[in-house]
């Protein structure tokens, strides 16, 4: 999870909770054709790669249309389904800002699409990767649940001074999180769904370490935002870690956690539940490139 805690104060033309008309009617004729063809590479890329909840909600809330989705439509259908709505914001909002959204059942999502030669990569969230990514899962109603309780949690954690620790149980669920299944692992995390190429990279290559959740282990591991993750976590289902969540008082967590070191992408620990033990060749190659000479 990255957010923009730099501002304090809503930008212009948006309201004091950062929300902002869609305006469906102002996107372009481009716009839709980009969404278009981000929805139809990742349509036939991710059967068989995504989990059953993500690929029946994309079904469910109808996200097959043309265009870039109508949030007053798709927020109807969500509402039914698990009390959700989607609400545009003009871009990154402050964590306190985006909690009590997420903890209230209102999923923010930038009112902006990436550019016809952006397809493959943006560092700002747009709507393909807000909504294509996201919101099919917010129609699981365990998966709902979940960030209900992530959200409260954030509440929290702002108060307690542990942001950084739990913006990683974000990062490596929500984001670029893996769940297994009766035919094999299966990505559901919206930074995954909503890439082609890590698509493929998180359950196909052999660099990424892929290792059993745990609660505490992930709270401690760092992550980087401008590449693909060379650690995937590995949830049993989505009720186990739903259960994780509301069972844990986190406040004596945070304590203990704060008082540990952090652990270093790639590591692997004696204790870890390791599915598959990565090569780490990608990030070795990437680093030998950077190396001057």
């Amino acid at each position: 999870m990255v957010r923009d805690t730099l501002l304090d104060n809503p930008r212009a033309g948006a309201n004091g909770d950062w929300t902002i008309p869609q305006n469906w009617g102002d996107f372009t004729a481009e716009h839709h054709a980009t969404w278009d063809t981000l929805f139809a590479r990742q349509a036939r890329l991710l059967p068989g790669r995504a989990s059953q909840a993500y690929l029946r909600g994309l079904d469910v809330l109808k996200l097959s249309k043309p265009g870039i989705p109508d949030f007053e439509e798709l927020s109807d259908r969500l509402m039914k389904l698990t009390g959700w709505q989607v609400v545009a914001v003009p871009g990154l909002v402050p964590d306190d800002v985006f909690f009590d959204h997420m903890a209230n059942r209102r999923f923010v999502a930038g009112n902006f699409i990436r550019r016809p030669d952006q397809l493959d990569y943006l560092q700002e969230p747009d709507v393909f990767h807000d909504v294509f990514g996201h919101v099919p899962m917010l129609a699981d109603p365990v998966f709902a649940d979940y960030l209900v309780a992530y959200g409260q949690g954030g509440q929290r954690a702002l108060q307690l001074g542990a942001l950084k620790q739990l913006s990683r149980l974000y990062w490596y669920t929500v984001e670029f999180g893996l769940v297994e299944e009766a035919g094999g692992l299966r990505i559901y995390g919206s930074g995954i769904v909503s890439s082609a190429s890590e698509s493929r990279f998180a359950l196909d290559d052999p660099s990424p370490n892929r290792i059993g959740f745990d609660l505490r282990r992930v709270m401690r591991t760092e992550y980087r935002i401008d590449d693909f993750q060379q650690n995937y976590f590995v949830i049993p289902s989505f009720d186990a870690l739903l259960r994780v969540t509301v069972e844990t008082d986190f406040a004596p967590l945070y304590e203990e956690l704060l008082a540990q070191p952090d652990i270093a992408i790639a590591t692997i620990l004696p204790e870890d539940r390791v599915i598959t033990r990565g090569t780490q060749d990608y990030a070795r190659a990437k680093d030998n490139a950077a190396r001057p000479g």
